[in-house]
């Protein structure tokens, strides 16, 4: 699909469903700078518009790292109107990891810090190999985390946890991350990504229409009351259920063959 500033974005199958993003500024252990960041929104957008992609995949090209937070060498340079312009780039970003209608999926090997973690965090999955290192830093330079840390991390591990990681800044290896319960998978050294495309290759395998609207209901459900979260459900399950993946995906299941779902079939 290309390559913008420090992104490579490539479809991993040829019939599109599973794309990676894979951040590439291996110079600067894929610092967030503007550049990448405005690749990061522009690059989500396209995928989130394709109907093809039923799967993302966000990984590194660098081998020191996931993403070690935002380029601080380039806002050492900022004035504080160069940082404000900054600021909608970066939400960009991070938001456009975040709303992406198809699931997520987080390789991360090394470190994950400050920014990076977050781009993890805005990922539905997380997948970790034994190297990989998290963190939230930014109170020791004077920040506060705004790629969603606050929130998404909460949410994650809960408020006492979350607290510890944000008030004191430390560093997380991959196993106390296992056990405190925000990362999904634990594998070995150098089986991040590919264990990452597994379980997207997975996900495509299911209906398009069906997992689009089983995320959404968990986005929109979860900060509600069970009352008004139930009813975002029955509105999933009522789109599902009139759709045409109902109907082949029963279908295939009283025939024994894989589905094949009414996208992907092929044009007489």
């Amino acid at each position: 699909m290309g390559r913008y500033d420090g992104l490579d974005v490539r479809r991993v199958d040829p019939e599109g469903q599973v794309v990676e993003l894979v951040l590439n500024r291996p110079e600067a252990l894929n610092a967030l700078s503007t550049a990448l960041a405005d690749a990061l929104g522009r690059a989500t957008a396209d995928v989130a518009a394709d109907p093809a992609v039923r799967a993302v995949v966000l990984s590194s090209a660098c081998d020191r790292a996931f993403c070690v937070g935002a380029d601080l060498k380039e806002r050492n340079t900022f004035s504080d109107d160069d940082l404000w312009r900054q600021r909608p780039i970066m939400r960009r970003a991070f938001g456009g990891l975040l709303d992406l209608p198809m699931p997520a999926i987080a390789a991360v090997h090394r470190y994950a810090l400050g920014g990076g973690f977050e781009l993890a965090l805005s990922c539905d999955l997380i997948v970790a190999d034994e190297t990989a290192v998290f963190g939230v830093p930014e109170v020791s330079v004077g920040l506060v985390p705004g790629g969603g840390a606050t929130q998404l991390l909460a949410r994650r591990v809960g408020w006492s946890r979350a607290s510890d990681l944000l008030f004191t800044g430390r560093r997380v290896e991959a196993s106390e991350a296992d056990r405190l319960g925000f990362i999904d998978r634990l594998v070995p050294p150098g089986r991040a990504r590919d264990t990452a495309l597994d379980l997207a290759r997975q996900i495509a395998r299911n209906s398009p229409i069906a997992v689009r609207h089983a995320k959404r209901a968990l986005r929109q459900g979860f900060a509600l009351e069970l009352g008004p979260a139930l009813d975002v459900e029955d509105a999933a399950w009522r789109a599902a259920a009139s759709s045409p993946d109902r109907h082949e995906g029963i279908a295939a299941f009283v025939e024994k063959r894989p589905p094949v779902w009414p996208g992907e079939r092929p044009r007489s």
